[in-house]
């Protein structure tokens, strides 16, 4: 995401509570941003992130395959689910992450030179629960003036979420020469490092 979509830097982004989702144990969160590759690598460096999944949602189990939606037709967006652990991380950052580094929410269907509703920004909630707290943050940004343009983000209900290929799961850090990762994913990783430092895993 370009810096010149940006009205707060993402260390300024508001905080929202989501201490209902707290202390829950293992939860997931399913989120859709443009390319998984990027997003996934986004959300493997954040303490309390247990995996990341890239896969399919919006769409059928018959056509949830890389072909298919890349075409474009299958109603699909390319998505993660995120696991996480609620002791340590919260539904709150992993939105905050996702609207201020994971991509850029004011872009309709496409994020930069990959175009299609298969690219659509969109958070899939599994309950009215996640939905209002998703709906919420969106107008918590757009009160902050987080952005210069408006969020195009769609709240849909996950139906279910289909994981990809073996090949397409944590392919930034098995390809970091990669053209397209070495100039779009990597710097959102660099971003993290920069912004959530200390929010990152010890190991990272």
């Amino acid at each position: 995401m370009s810096d010149e979509v940006l009205g707060l830097l993402p260390s300024d982004f508001p905080d929202i509570d989501d201490s209902a989702f707290r202390h829950g144990g293992r939860r997931t969160l399913v989120l859709a941003g443009g390319c998984f590759w990027c997003t996934e690598a986004v959300y493997r460096q954040l303490d309390g992130v247990m995996d990341v999944i890239s896969g399919y949602a919006g769409g059928e189990a018959h056509n949830a395959n890389y072909q298919a939606v890349c075409t474009g037709t299958t109603r699909h967006a390319e998505a993660i689910q995120v696991v996480y652990d609620s002791d340590r991380i919260g539904p709150g950052t992993l939105l905050k992450v996702f609207f201020g580094i994971a991509h850029d929410p004011t872009q309709l269907n496409r994020q930069g030179h990959d175009t299609g509703t298969q690219y659509r920004s969109a958070v899939f909630w599994q309950n009215e629960q996640e939905r209002e707290l998703a709906k919420d943050y969106i107008a918590l940004l757009e009160q902050a003036g987080a952005f210069k343009q408006p969020i195009v983000t769609t709240l849909e209900p996950l139906d279910a979420f289909y994981p990809a290929e073996d090949y397409h799961q944590d392919y930034a850090a098995r390809n970091p020469n990669q053209p397209y990762i070495a100039a779009v994913a990597q710097p959102k990783v660099a971003k993290v490092h920069h912004y959530y430092k200390h929010r990152l895993k010890k190991d990272i």
